[in-house]
């Protein structure tokens, strides 16, 4: 029996026959009960909530912030997918370390009939069953197993490491769009300001105030604005539908960006990073790893090649043909391998390449290490400069719009031609463009160096002190 409608006046209910029934109930009441239902409140999809059910959609953009857009970035990724396979199948392995020392078991069965083709006998007719056990152990099969357990935790740092270079590369992103769209907002503004003096100056040349020139100077100064903003939005666009597609939403999707270039000055002791984060990267702790493994390969494979193995066998046979028997077999061998001992054979080539791989593992470690703090180096003095660069462009943004403001009110009081201020119009947009670049550099060069220092990205002012540099915990003004 399902119930399709229940409520305290009436009950619809279908049963296991097909039968529709309505329970007695007083329909007239149930009516009017109904009549007394309240309308529905619409006030929440007149504010652009979002309302649940199928069908639904939100009245507004989608407001995303940082940490929703790698939120979203982590659940999509399908590289992070396939890692996440292979790091479970590594974690089952890892967990069943008995499979290297449980015996191979076998069973099998048949049947027979046997009679003569030209003679008059019954004939006869048998089954055979038929169960064994092998086992085979050897020296190299601990090793074999801290392989195993080794295997599963590189898994694990490749994984780790992977979903964080997935979160900076998102911080990256994210913050980039965020920067076009303030240098969009700037373009918007100059094109503003550029058609409102086209006009000036279309008014003032029908009037013969102004000459042609001024005015053709003013026009393609506002077509020039109309080209750069339309190139800028483009360029956004294209951006932005690839940072959709890397969250998986769809490419309509109208997003408005929460947060803001948070830059903070920043003085880091490159040599001090070094020594309190270097061996802590991912990459190091991975190559380690690798040694590791390779140090049990190799002596697995000597331990197999060269060390005595031995082999333990049962079998059991049961025959009913005529007459009924059974059988109960077992053997023990010993093997002692000899051609690994003699140079140039097969075996020892393999003996000797696997000392050859541990060697090459060893020298990689040393250059990951060495290219890894020649960047930690780099990053931690390039801080300096890029910020030096920062604080020269807001100054020089500064004085643009203070250029641009006296310029504007000398040309309204005729003292200033239209060349000039356009001049200073355009050079204010300039400074302004790179003044975003100038801090954007500056935010994706914390972000690769807490990537470098395998940190989390808010962490970079905290890391600094902690190794003996100058942090701020201020923001500063703009950024």
């Amino acid at each position: 029996m399902v119930t399709l409608i229940s409520h305290k006046l009436i009950s619809v209910t279908i049963k296991a026959g097909g039968d529709v029934g309505i329970k007695p109930v007083a329909l007239l009441s149930a009516f009017f009960f109904f009549l007394r239902l309240p309308a529905p409140d619409l006030s929440a999809a007149s504010s652009g909530t979002v309302l649940s059910g199928e069908g639904a959609a939100p009245s507004g953009p989608l407001v995303l912030t940082l940490e929703d857009a790698v939120r979203r970035a982590l659940e999509q990724s399908l590289d992070l997918k396939r890692r996440l396979i292979d790091l479970s199948t590594a974690e089952y392995s890892a967990g069943r370390l008995w499979s290297f020392i449980f015996p191979g078991i076998s069973a099998g069965g048949g049947a027979s009939y046997d009679r003569g083709l030209l003679s008059s006998d019954s004939g006869k007719h048998g089954y055979e069953l038929s169960a064994g056990v092998s086992l085979s152990l050897n020296a190299g099969i601990s090793r074999a197993m801290k392989m195993t357990v080794l295997a599963y935790d590189l898994r694990m740092l490749e994984y780790e490491d992977a979903r964080r270079m997935l979160d900076i590369e998102i911080a990256k992103n994210f913050y980039t769009l965020i920067a076009e769209r303030a240098n969009l907002s700037n373009l918007q503004n100059h094109l503003e300001l550029a058609e409102k003096q086209l006009e000036r100056d279309r008014v003032a040349f029908r009037n013969g105030v102004k000459g042609e020139l001024a005015f053709l100077q003013s026009r393609l100064g506002a077509e020039t604005a109309r080209y750069n903003l339309s190139t800028a939005r483009t360029s956004y666009a294209d951006r932005l539908g690839e940072f959709l597609e890397l969250l998986g939403l769809p490419q309509d999707t109208d997003v408005e960006f929460a947060g803001d270039m948070d830059i903070r000055p920043v003085n880091a002791d490159g040599n001090a990073l070094i020594r309190q984060y270097l061996s802590g990267r991912p990459d190091i702790v991975q190559q380690r790893k690798l040694i590791e493994s390779l140090e049990h390969a190799e002596k697995r494979i000597v331990l197999e090649r060269r060390a005595p193995s031995v082999s333990l066998q049962g079998r059991w046979n049961l025959s009913h043909i005529d007459p009924l028997s059974d059988r109960l077999s077992g053997s023990v061998s010993v093997s002692i391998p000899v051609d690994s001992w003699i140079p140039g054979t097969s075996t020892f080539q393999q003996i000797r390449s696997a000392g050859a791989e541990l060697e090459k593992a060893r020298i990689d470690l040393k250059n990951t290490e060495q290219a890894a703090s020649a960047r930690i180096r780099s990053l931690a003095s390039a801080l300096v400069n890029s910020w030096t660069s920062v604080e020269i462009a807001r100054l020089s943004v500064e004085m643009a719009r203070r250029t641009y403001e006296l310029n504007e009110q000398g040309f309204l009081g005729g003292a200033v031609e239209s060349l000039s201020l356009e001049e200073s119009r355009n050079s204010l947009a300039l400074r302004q463009q790179q003044l975003l670049e100038s801090e954007l550099s500056y935010k994706i060069m914390t972000l690769d160096l807490a990537a470098a220092l395998d940190i989390a990205r808010g962490d970079i002012v905290a890391a600094v002190r902690d190794s003996g540099g100058e942090g701020a915990d201020f923001v500063p003004e703009g950024g």
